[in-house]
């Protein structure tokens, strides 16, 4: 196969229809999980005027929504691709790349947009409560967990866990599922222990002195 006729299957697998079923975007039960996702989100904001609580849903909700529309689109596309792929592996792969590089911008435009829309209507602090909020708080339980495990931590080393936690955040905001969000933290997480390592810590050893205050803490006293 030719660069030309590559480019071709590419630019067509890009633009073609890829729905064999009705996308989440379009299914009324999914539209009422979200709106009820962002009346939670919103609630905890403090948000009095009953106006701006339903404009700063409606921006969660479209934000969802629209996250679902990038994620299921690309998803059948490449489920399309490997049924196709016979023997070709390679093309799939170029075709699929492709695929993901698009999927990464529209993901950033759509990041920004999303975020100058909340910046509108909300404080840095609320919008960090509902990034907070879109990734189940992993942020401060992952923050929380490294204290417990390693209470001789530095102030450095804290602003350096913290500041890889929150460019977690940025990312996993845009994750089509929790799985995909904990995924990428999981791998902040491989970031941090190797960071620990190479400032001398012993993370297996860590991970069992903390297991074991754990479970002394928990254990009941006796008289």
């Amino acid at each position: 196969m030719n660069r030309i006729s590559t480019l071709l299957l590419i630019f067509l697998v890009l633009t073609a229809p890829v729905y064999a079923q009705k996308p989440a975007a379009e299914d009324a039960g999914y539209n009422q999980v979200i709106a009820a996702r962002a009346y939670k989100i919103v609630n905890t904001l403090g948000i009095a005027d009953s106006a701006k609580f339903k404009r700063v849903q409606n921006i969660i909700i479209d934000q969802y929504r629209n996250l679902s529309i990038i994620h299921d689109t690309r998803n059948a596309q490449v489920k399309e691709i490997k049924q196709q792929a016979a023997d070709d592996k390679t093309a799939a792969a170029a075709k699929i790349k492709a695929i993901d590089d698009d999927v990464d911008a529209r993901l950033g435009k759509l990041h920004t947009a999303y975020l100058a829309k909340l910046g509108a209507e909300l404080d840095a602090r609320q919008i960090e409560q509902v990034k907070d909020a879109m990734t189940y708080n992993k942020v401060a339980v992952t923050y929380k967990g490294y204290l417990a495990e390693i209470p001789t931590l530095t102030e450095l080393q804290k602003e350096q866990i913290k500041a890889w936690l929150v460019e977690a955040r940025e990312i996993a905001i845009d994750a089509e599922s929790s799985e995909k969000k904990t995924a990428v933290f999981g791998k902040y997480k491989g970031r941090i222990n190797n960071y620990l390592s190479a400032q001398g810590y012993d993370m297996k050893k860590e991970g069992e002195e903390w297991q074991k205050r754990i479970k002394a803490n928990s254990t009941p006293k006796t008289n």
